[in-house]
Formats: C-alpha cells, structure tokens, sequence
C-alpha cells in the first residue's frame, strides 16, 4: 500500500471513530501523546483529520529534558499531566526497581490517564512481538479487541462490558511500517526529538525497563545525574528492605544488573563465573 493510500485510510478511519468518541466524551478523542515518532505522526493526522480531541501527556519524572523542552517548544496545546508520586518515590514504595514483567511504573503513572474516553494512542504491530497481537480497537485489559467495524456491529453488547476503570483504546496507525512513519515526518517536515539522530530508535522514560541494552547505556552516557537518583532509591530499598540481598548490597552492582536485561540470578552467575576466571588465571 502506497503512503499516500495509507494516509487517507488513516484519517477516514478516525474521522469515522469520531462518532464513538463523542458518544463517550463531548471532548471528543483523548490523544495520548509522548513526543516520540509515532505520536507525532498521530497527533498530525488527528489535525488533519478535523476531528474534536484533547492531547495529553502523562509525565513520569524521568523524563528527557530535551524532549520537554521540545514537546513545550513544539506542541504547546498538549496539556503535560504530573504524577503524585516521582519514579524514585514509587520505587521506594514498591520496594524494587520497574521490571519488564513487573511494570508498576506504567500502570502508576500512565494507564490511568484517559478513564471515560475514546484513548487514540500511536501503537504500532511493528514495533514489537508484544506488538504485533494487538488490535486497531481495544478495551484496557484487553477485555475486548477488535478492528472498529466489528466494534460498531458489537456496539450494544460490547459498551455494557465496559466498567468505571476501563478505556477504549484507538489505535489508528497499528498497521503502518517504521519507513511509513519516516516518510510521513520527512514529506511533512515535522520536526523530531534530536534523540533519535544520537542513536536512540525509541524515546521513553530514562532507564525504561522495556528500553534494550542499548539505550539503557545511552542514558547512562547523556543522563548521569538520573543514574545517580536510580543508585540512591536503590540503596533506599537496600537498606530498608533488603532488596537483592540474596546477591548483593551494593547499589551499584544492582544498578549495572538493571542495565544488562538479565535476570538477577543470570547476573550475578555471570559475574561470579567472570570473577573465578579471572582469579583462576
């Protein structure tokens, strides 16, 4: 499918889930928006789109300082939400460190934003395994997925599904590949976050649990003093809980354990076989 092609589909598809979403909000569509490369491409197509809608973002504390300064540069009608509670104090509450598998960080500062709307969010198949099983039209918790033509023909039944917590997710651009995106920002002249010209192929939270080896060491090289804020909530749980203690009580050799994407046990092993060899030599 041409780019072109897939741009109107696009827009006609959300000029048609504008009807949905007036039903739930007389706001219209609650666009989740980050700054990365797929929500600008989607936060440009919604205005194309004429649609009615609201554009939010739900900041973590562990945000970029450049991508601030360029989403308030660039995008000054998107309204920046700030948490109860920092990362740092959400990891001392929680006693550990945000997990791929234990992701409270999400669930904490970001998914409980958009309750009672119709959510347009920039998720694409492409971007991950995880990904690529979602569908265009979901229910938090996947409660309900579909494309939004089977939504509209199980409309009745599938609204008295929904409870006071849940949210209808749109996600308009599922099916768009990594070069449909760049060529929409190039043929549009968007402007872009800097990150991605400095090795970065997504853009999140800093030390994202979900971030690769990569861009862990990337943060690590361009954002120090957050290593340093991670260190010490890490030896606040340390001290106070005992967390890791089965390995270590060292808040460093934890942190360079969250880096790696291993698992603790796997770590720690590596590191002890590496430590024999090398005293064995």
């Amino acid at each position: 499918m041409s780019l072109n092609i897939r741009i109107e589909k696009t827009i006609a598809k959300i000029q048609k889930a504008e009807i949905l979403a007036m039903e739930l909000s007389e706001k219209g569509f609650y666009l989740n928006f980050s700054g990365g490369k797929d929500s600008i491409v989607l936060y440009d197509l919604v205005k194309k789109s004429g649609v009615k809608h609201t554009s939010h973002m739900q900041l973590t504390t562990v945000d970029a300082p450049e991508l601030l300064n360029f989403i308030r540069e660039n995008y000054k009608d998107v309204e920046l939400h700030r948490p109860k509670l920092s990362m740092f104090q959400l990891i001392r509450k929680k006693k550990q460190l945000p997990l791929r598998m234990v992701r409270f960080c999400c669930a904490e500062l970001k998914e409980f934003a958009g309750i009672g709307f119709l959510n347009l969010v920039g998720i694409r198949k492409a971007e991950s395994v995880k990904r690529a099983k979602r569908n265009e039209l979901e229910i938090s918790n996947y409660k309900y997925s579909n494309s939004l033509d089977q939504f509209n023909i199980d409309k009745e039944i599938t609204m008295k599904c929904i409870t006071g917590k849940d949210k209808l997710i749109f996600s308009p651009i599922l099916e768009w590949s990594d070069a449909d995106v760049w060529n929409y920002i190039r043929s549009n002249n968007l402007k872009y976050p800097d990150a991605y010209n400095k090795g970065y192929k997504r853009i999140g939270c800093i030390f994202c649990p979900m971030a690769s080896t990569k861009s862990k060491y990337l943060d690590l090289l361009n954002y120090p003093k957050f290593a340093v804020a991670y260190k010490k909530s890490i030896q606040y749980c340390i001290d106070n809980y005992g967390y890791g203690n089965n390995y270590t009580t060292d808040a460093n050799e934890l942190f360079d354990w969250y880096l790696s994407n291993k698992s603790m046990k796997e770590f720690f092993a590596m590191k002890l076989q590496l430590s024999f060899d090398f005293h064995s030599v």
